[in-house]
């Protein structure tokens, strides 16, 4: 059963850690080669991770997305950059309109003509126009799954250090807020359920005890006929 409980434990931390891997905003420095739209069509699967119809898109097998096309630093095990090694990342463009997750993202055109004039910037001495692109989500390509942009800046280099102060002091709230819960947890327990546990607990003493109060004055009532059968003289 302990073994049990921590597997359940276990599966329920990489559960909520895979959720909010996936919600939280995330920073790429990239460099934008081309923004379009581009025909979608939506699988089974995939269709949960694209935007709903009541973001502003119409429930259909496919339809036109925003992609912004870009290039960053292939980064290996353990955060290792090789210095000239170049991935290619593709992100997609579309509102979030006042569903989840909640970034309340009205403004995919405007943003898809920022990434159209970042990638018609001429190139700097160091190769390239490089760009900050703030977005959620996963890229998993066997399932055409793409994270979703929900900003993007332009920035000096590819060196430059992003601090992601929301999911910072979003973690310091959850943290807070756990153990604001948990404090409270303990005090309505000691308070409500402790209390009607133990009286619980002592019902079912009394209740034991008489069954076996009850039990004991039966066996003796049989006692007192096993002995007067015994002093019946036999006829």
């Amino acid at each position: 059963m302990k073994r049990f409980k921590t597997i359940v434990r276990v599966l329920a931390l990489v559960l909520a850690g895979s959720f909010l891997h996936y919600v939280l905003p995330q920073h790429d420095i990239v460099q934008v080669s081309q923004a379009e739209p581009r025909r979608t069509d939506f699988g089974s699967f995939n269709r949960w991770f694209y935007a709903q119809a009541d973001s502003g898109s119409a429930e259909m097998e496919n339809r036109d997305i925003f992609y912004i096309f870009t290039e960053k630093k292939e980064t290996f095990l353990f955060g290792f950059v090789p210095r000239d090694s170049m991935e290619v990342m593709v992100y997609r463009n579309e509102d979030t309109g006042w569903i989840w997750p909640p970034y309340f993202k009205f403004d995919s055109s405007n943003l898809h003509g920022q990434a159209t004039t970042q990638a018609r910037k001429e190139p700097d001495s160091e190769g390239g126009n490089w760009a900050v692109i703030t977005h959620y989500g996963w890229r998993i390509p066997f399932l055409s799954i793409f994270p979703n942009a929900v900003d993007i800046k332009p920035v000096e280099g590819p060196d430059v250090r992003i601090i992601p102060w929301f999911n910072i002091f979003f973690f310091i709230f959850l943290m807070v807020a756990i153990l604001f819960v948990r404090a409270a947890w303990r005090q309505f327990r000691e308070r409500s359920v402790d209390p009607l546990l133990d009286a619980a607990g002592h019902q079912i003493d009394e209740v034991q005890a008489d069954v076996a109060e009850r039990k004991g004055r039966f066996s003796r009532w049989l006692g007192t006929w096993r002995d007067k059968n015994k002093n019946r003289p036999i006829e």
